[in-house]
């Protein structure tokens, strides 16, 4: 097995990687795809988002001159997020996976290694935590049905800016003790047309933002962080307002009052995910945090 990094001419090979294992696991264990269609084409929203980002940061794992499994890594400010992970039914039990993750670890440099993974996938949870990653936040996948929308509220959103850059990073690191600024610039400048952000500004300052991506291979709400449940529901409602007709994944924590106000609205659950940290200091929030997976930052 040989570890080296994704070559562009790959992407389409890596794409349809990622798009039949995680259907696989998904009909296999859900009774559902997690990609529609049997086009993969859209997963090659992953290798150009995350080089777009982070160049030569996506691993894939070689044997006999096929890639057996891929890794995206973003090394940040604060810490090492840890992104899709695949492994090819063709390899199971070749150790693929693992090997992966062991190269990622020792290239975060000493920081912390961070990712959100399944809940309801054990043997990827397994993986992590036999490696020393400890759970330590429960997120719903929550949506709304088709026909089912939350109201907007009467606090003021607003589009958010470059000028907000440093703001949406102080806040962050104060709600959830990460840092992160190029993808925010990234969200913001938006050249591929396919992110939106939203903030709610409060006497001159910040209280919370919420990005969204919109792309036949993922459409989800987050990142983003707030300060609490009401401003989490405006940012949410006012992101929704764009997915007309549609019904774009968010990952709501377990614990709080959100959630609730999700259900009376009409959102249902379809999975569940658990953040994981491996090295550091973990610390519980102070605020409402939405993680996402595109790109996935912790």
């Amino acid at each position: 097995m040989i570890i080296r990094e994704l070559r562009e001419g790959e992407w389409d090979l890596l794409a349809e990687l990622i798009f039949n294992s995680t259907n696989d696991w998904y009909r296999r264990n859900l009774n559902r795809a997690c990609f529609p269609g049997d086009d993969s084409s859209g997963c090659r929203i992953f290798p150009e988002v995350y080089e777009a980002l982070d160049p030569g940061c996506c691993l894939v794992a070689e044997i006999e001159g096929e890639i057996a499994g891929s890794c995206f890594y973003h090394l940040r400010e604060s810490h090492l997020s840890l992104g899709i992970m695949n492994a090819s039914a063709k390899f199971t039990g070749r150790g693929v996976a693992k090997r992966l993750l062991a190269e990622v670890i020792d290239r975060a440099e000493g920081l912390s290694v961070r990712l959100v993974s399944s809940a309801m996938n054990l043997d990827s949870f397994s993986l992590y935590t036999r490696m020393g990653f400890v759970p330590t936040a429960l997120y719903q996948d929550m949506y709304f049905p088709e026909g089912k929308l939350m109201p907007l509220s009467d606090l003021e959103v607003r589009e958010a800016e470059l000028r907000d850059v440093d703001e949406l990073v102080e806040l962050e690191e104060e709600i959830s003790g990460i840092r992160r600024r190029k993808d925010f610039v990234h969200f913001i400048e938006n050249e591929v047309g396919i992110w939106r952000g939203y903030v709610h500004e409060a006497g001159g300052e910040i209280r919370g933002f919420l990005f969204s991506v919109d792309h036949p291979g993922s459409q989800m709400l987050g990142p983003g962080v707030m300060r609490d449940d009401e401003i989490a529901a405006a940012l949410i409602a006012r992101a929704l307002a764009d997915f007309e007709g549609a019904s774009p994944l968010m990952l709501i924590p377990a614990q709080g009052g959100l959630v609730q106000r999700l259900y009376d609205r009409g959102a249902r659950n379809c999975e569940l995910h658990v953040a994981q940290q491996f090295g550091g200091k973990v610390e519980a929030p102070n605020g409402i945090v939405m993680p996402t997976f595109m790109p996935e930052t912790g």
